[in-house]
């Protein structure tokens, strides 16, 4: 089946048209600066790049420009999937879009609000101008949404969980999904407990045991776990409550600090890019190697707690811009991890591959994997499950 993936963020829209049978890409792009001066359209199709200056005032004039450019694609489009942030309490699962699931997406926004509102927009326009085309909804949380209770639920009054709909949803579910299904097949089904980690600008750790999501790092939204390229990660709730009251600092003031100025950015005060943070510290800066530290310091710290939750591990598994590219932040995560008696080839670790591939030595205790991840071949998969 041909499948137009489409993801839709706060002021960028990516697409790519590709084949669930052969997993071959036809075509793929990005809208970038949507909302801003200075957009462009950037489209790679066999094997060129062409950039396209338009303007891109909102997310449905973007969407309206991906089609135009795919008309020049010999492949026809046969179903349309969407990545959609949050699903909140009602998409434990992918589902078809209609009038009542679409206006989910829009009534659960407030726990995303950034990208919820733009999603649905373009859901909205792709069925506009395709009414003939399905479409399906797949969202980030639901992988995470069937965790077990005690590892969602928040200790805080019942009737506030329950009218607001407060819990851990968790993200990169589709991220982490596809990361099980593919060393579930690596492995010949030998992996049972396996802890995914999607380290990138944006990072989390989930617990898999069979299949079955048993935690994972993010919280009621995605700036709770680790440390990330701009995000804080965990902290205690009360700072909010301490720059509000002491430092006068809004609330919308202190949401941006934690989401777009701290992590890697914060602590190193040099960039939110790993490559940078570790050259630099290579040559001597104290501040960005703190950086790391931090990073790996807490990295290996939640990997334990999901062990916890699955009271083992067999197999992780690096993944995601980080994961997959930095053998040296790979190498600082396995370190801290060597009284669990993970061990990993330094060989190993510098291969680079599109395929999966093990970095552990023979006696490490955990199996340690490279899995490069393809959200848009998941996504695209429920799309075929769905309208196939």
């Amino acid at each position: 089946m041909n499948v137009l993936v489409v993801n839709a963020g706060s002021s960028s829209l990516k697409y790519q048209l590709l084949n669930t049978t052969t997993g071959e890409v036809f075509a793929k792009g990005n809208c970038e600066r949507i909302g801003i001066d200075g957009s462009f359209i950037g489209h790679s199709e066999n094997g060129k790049k062409d950039t396209l200056e338009v303007a891109l005032p909102d997310h449905k004039t973007a969407i309206k420009h991906v089609f135009d450019i795919l008309k020049t694609v010999d492949q026809p489009i046969e179903g349309i999937g969407h990545r959609v942030v949050q699903g909140g309490w009602y998409f434990p699962e992918s589902k078809v879009v209609t009038d009542e699931t679409l206006g989910w997406v829009r009534e659960v926004a407030p726990l995303a609000p950034l990208h919820n509102y733009a999603e649905a927009d373009v859901i909205e326009i792709c069925r506009e101008m395709f009414p003939e085309l399905g479409n399906v909804i797949v969202p980030d949380t639901a992988f995470h949404y069937n965790m077990p209770e005690h590892a969602w639920r928040y200790a805080i009054p019942r009737d506030v969980v329950d009218t607001y709909h407060v819990r851990k949803y968790g993200a990169h579910g589709t991220s982490h999904r596809y990361i099980w299904r593919t060393v579930d097949e690596f492995t010949n089904h030998e992996t049972h407990k396996l802890v995914s980690c999607h380290l990138g600008s944006g990072a989390s750790l989930c617990a898999i045991e069979d299949g079955q999501c048993m935690d994972t790092t993010m919280g009621l939204t995605p700036l709770d776990g680790l440390v990330m390229g701009t995000r804080c990660g965990t902290v205690d709730p009360a700072t909010v409550f301490y720059l509000n009251r002491v430092a006068n600092m809004s609330i919308d003031e202190i949401d941006t600090m934690m989401n777009k100025q701290s992590g890697l950015l914060a602590v190193s005060a040099k960039s939110s890019d790993s490559r940078d943070i570790t050259a630099a510290a290579a040559e001597g800066d104290e501040k960005c190697a703190m950086a790391l530290e931090m990073f790996y310091y807490r990295t290996s710290q939640l990997f334990a707690e999901m062990v916890a939750s699955m009271e083992g591990v067999d197999t992780m598994a690096f993944t995601a811009g980080i994961g997959e590219n930095s053998a040296e932040m790979r190498q600082g995560v396995a370190d801290r991890l060597a009284w669990m008696g993970v061990k990993i080839d330094p060989e190993l670790n510098a291969i680079r591959s599109d395929d999966p591939r093990v970095i552990s030595t023979p006696d490490s205790k955990i199996r340690v994997l490279v899995v490069p991840t393809n959200e848009e071949l998941m996504i695209a998969l429920d799309v075929e499950a769905l309208l196939g």
